[in-house]
């Protein structure tokens, strides 16, 4: 008897050892390598939310703002999880240069003397973004305003 419980404790201690496998969920994390696939993801969001009014501290389609608009897009097109601020946002992965952009990345504006903006460049100088003034849009990196405001780049 003391033997089949020492061989049942070896067993159950062995299973134990290691982690379960995690689930398959049937969603494969996207990379963000594929420029057209990533380009294509990002205007399928822009269809979905085009015109979404702004709201400070909003994370749904009656009021969204911008790091929350980033941090769903991240979630929903690329199974990705962003923090939840801009504050937050600007520090993750990796720095980039205005001249390396690619489709993805995530653009920083200074638009006031504490207050920041972010969007997600989606090629050819546009970026994706909750604008407070007409929401859910595209814009280019060349209007005058966005030109002057921008920051920081950040590849996640």
């Amino acid at each position: 008897m003391k033997f089949l419980i020492i061989v049942f404790l070896s067993v159950l201690l062995t299973a134990c050892s290691s982690a379960p496998p995690e689930p398959n969920t049937g969603v494969k994390q996207h990379s963000l390598s594929n420029a057209t696939q990533t380009k294509s993801q990002l205007l399928q969001m822009h269809r979905e939310w085009k015109g979404v009014p702004y709201r400070l501290g909003g994370n749904s389609k009656s009021g969204i703002d911008c790091s929350a608009f980033v941090q769903l897009t991240f979630k929903n097109q690329f199974s990705r999880q962003l923090p939840r601020t801009t504050d937050q946002q600007k520090n993750i992965g990796k720095s980039v240069s205005k001249g390396q952009l690619r489709p993805g990345d995530l653009v920083f504006f200074k638009t006031g003397w504490s207050s920041r903006h972010v969007g997600i460049y989606i090629a050819d100088g546009q970026f994706l973004h909750a604008s407070t003034s007409q929401g859910v849009m595209i814009s280019s990196l060349h209007n005058s305003y966005w030109k002057q405001k921008y920051w920081l780049a950040r590849r996640p």
